[in-house]
Parts: structure tokens; sequence; C-alpha cells
């Protein structure tokens, strides 16, 4: 009896092993897809040009807007070319008499005042956006190595959680299309200085281009403790030389 309970257990122990490692291989299959897709698509978007259009908002008002002209430059980063200068986005209330037009400046001023308190914040902010998008393989890899790599298969998707992706306590919620071998939904929870006073939350929406190279075609930043709302669209997508 003991040395048939003993071969149960072995083979209970071999089971669990075996799936254990059938576990590990399918994540690392999936891991895998997902570097190699981002990849080929980065590939493919250094043969475009864009516009990018980014809107500053303070407790839901618009603030300020951006755009750029965007490409990607020989060292792989993409290198962005002022359109306009749109800081005002808010434009200034006139009327007939000369007070509302002396009352409109002085809005105008204050909105302005207020963007150049929040300047700094937002370069903080806005540089905390290029170190997640768009998402980096290397970065991936190096967070599968170090075992903070989970995935759960889908119906076709495989849904890819990774912690600690670019500072210690993150995490990045990314949808990989297994059958179209493309991102279709990529979410972060950050943070600037302090997880609890600074808290930074990242959605990105993603499109095809006729060609089907993917692209981020909206990225929605949430920075509740300053009630900032950062929103990038990209659009206008051409081919260099076109």
């Amino acid at each position: 009896m003991t040395a048939i309970l003993a071969l149960m257990g072995l083979s209970t122990l071999t089971q669990a092993q075996t799936d254990t490692a059938g576990a590990t291989a399918d994540k690392q299959q999936s891991v895998g897809l997902v570097k190699e897709a981002m990849a080929k698509n980065q590939a493919s978007l250094k043969q475009y040009t864009w516009t990018e259009t980014t809107k500053i908002s303070l407790k839901g008002e618009v603030k300020k807007t951006e755009q750029n002209q965007c490409q990607y430059g020989p060292d792989g980063k993409v290198q962005k070319t002022p359109i306009q200068d749109a800081a005002g986005s808010q434009p200034a209330q006139q009327d007939s008499g000369g007070g509302g037009r002396r009352g409109g400046a002085l809005k105008k001023e204050i909105v302005e005042k207020k963007v150049d308190e929040l300047k700094d914040y937002m370069q903080q902010v806005q540089a905390l956006v290029r170190d997640y998008v768009p998402p980096d393989r290397q970065k991936i890899q190096a967070a599968q190595t170090a075992g903070n790599v989970s995935v759960a298969p889908s119906g076709g998707t495989a849904d890819l959680t990774i912690k600690n992706y670019e500072k210690q306590g993150d995490s990045v919620a990314l949808g990989f299309d297994t059958t179209a071998k493309k991102i279709r939904s990529y979410n972060v929870n950050s943070y600037l200085d302090n997880p609890k006073d600074d808290p930074v939350t990242l959605a990105v929406t993603f499109a095809s281009l006729p060609d089907g190279t993917n692209y981020a075609q909206q990225t929605v930043l949430n920075a509740p403790a300053k009630n900032i709302q950062v929103t990038t669209t990209n659009s206008d997508y051409k081919k260099l030389g076109q």
C-alpha cells in the first residue's frame, strides 16, 4: 500500500511539473509572439509621417492644444516638429465694450498663467508617457526574465499583465490578438514621484492603417492629483516620400 501511495504521489507530482512546464512554454510563446509582432510593426511605422494632436485639460476644460508633425529619426526615436502653437486653445471672450475686451484678455492671461504653473508637472507627465508608449519589447523581456509577466489566454487573445514594467509597483495590461498578431488594448497604472500622491493612468486605443500597420490612435492620460487629462490623437498617416 505504501508503495502504491508513493507511486500515486509521484504521478501527481510529475503531472504538476508537466502542467507547470506547459504553462511556462505557453507564456513564453505568447510573449515571443508579442515581441515579434511589435518589432515588425515598429519597422513598418518607421516608413510613415503623421500628425500628433495633444489636448491638455484642467478640471474638464481644454486649456492648451499642441500639434506636431512626427516621424521616426535615425536613432529610432520619434522626432516632432511643431505645426502650430495653440497655447490659448480656450479663446478670450469679447463683447462690444472695451471692458469686455479687457476682461477677455485678463481671462486669457489667467488661463495661460495656470498652464505655465503646471508646465514642469506637464513635462514630467509627458516624459512618463514616452516611457510607456509605444510599448517596448526589451522592457517586456526584462520583466519576463524577472518573473513579472503573467499571461491569460482568452479565445484568440492573450492578456498580458506586466508588473514593474518601468517603475517599481507599476502595472501594464496588454491585450494581444494572437490571430491578427496585433495589440488591441494597452492600459497602464503608474505614478510620477509617489504612487499614492501622484497616480497616473494611461489608456491607449489602437487602429490599423490600410497596409495593416498597427498604431496608437489615441492615448488618454489621467493625473487625478492635479485634475489633469492629456489626450493625444495620432492621425493623417502618410508614407515618407509621398
